[in-house]
């Protein structure tokens, strides 16, 4: 399988997985028009379209793109389901595409309804964890949140993690707030600093990569839980990601 990646709006990515003979999938298409020509500039053909969530910068390119494709399957929560879903998936649902078998789980915090789909190494994530940082709250709660993060972090450590947005290096000024002097998030904000500065893009990222450098998957951590302290004594992870969180929304 080959995994592109193709840009979208500002800073979205808008994922495509296709195989040897030029079958694809797509993830998350919030415009049309660049998969559009990517699909014709690779002589793809199109089977499928995965849905993670109802935000318009993930969904807003459904239409046409079954308007060019009108045997496409659109899997989706069931948030989706006026968002051009032909196929609602829950959580334990498995899906066949391609040849692979994907596994859907719910991830709520961004939204209620969020989910992922994981076929290994390849876990699409939508907004729920990017690369040094997690999706705002915008309808779910922190201890959602929280729990969906612990949820991807059962996986194996060489995890493709497929997000939708690149967010890598103001992630990283953030964690480099909180904790200046932690030598994984010094390297790897060089790292990002280095390909942003190409314009090149810092995704996918690894599951053991983010356990070393993503503050929200080190809430039991104990250079994180003492800086903390200086602040507030928090015995709970799931209260230290909510106090992580807020951080990182007045950032």
């Amino acid at each position: 399988m080959n995994l592109n990646s193709i840009p979208a709006f500002q800073d979205n990515y808008i994922w495509v997985l296709n195989d040897e003979t030029g079958r694809c999938l797509i993830v998350d298409p919030g415009e049309a028009a660049p998969v559009l020509k990517a699909i014709a500039d690779n002589r793809w053909q199109p089977e499928a379209i995965l849905l993670t969530h109802h935000h318009n910068d993930h969904v807003g390119g459904v239409a046409d793109l079954c308007e060019q494709f009108p045997n496409l399957v659109v899997y989706g929560p069931e948030e989706t389901i006026n968002k051009g879903a032909t196929k609602i998936v829950a959580d334990g649902d498995k899906i066949h595409i391609l040849g692979q078998e994907f596994y859907v789980f719910a991830t709520p915090g961004h939204t209620l309804g969020h989910i992922c789909f994981y076929s290994a190494p390849y876990l699409f994530c939508g907004d729920t964890l990017f690369s040094g940082g997690c999706g705002r709250l915008f309808e779910g709660t922190a201890g959602q949140m929280y729990s969906s993060l612990q949820r991807i972090n059962t996986l194996p450590e060489e995890t493709l993690i497929c997000c939708a947005h690149e967010y890598t290096l103001s992630n990283m000024k953030f964690a480099l707030s909180v904790l200046p002097h932690d030598l994984f998030i010094n390297e790897y904000y060089r790292e990002v600093k280095e390909l942003r500065a190409k314009k090149q893009i810092t995704l996918p990222t690894t599951l053991k990569n983010e356990r070393r450098i993503n503050l929200f998957l080190r809430t039991d951590d104990i250079d994180l839980i003492n800086e903390i302290e200086k602040e507030t004594k928090m015995l709970q992870s799931e209260q230290r990601f909510a106090w992580l969180r807020s951080k990182k929304d007045n950032f």
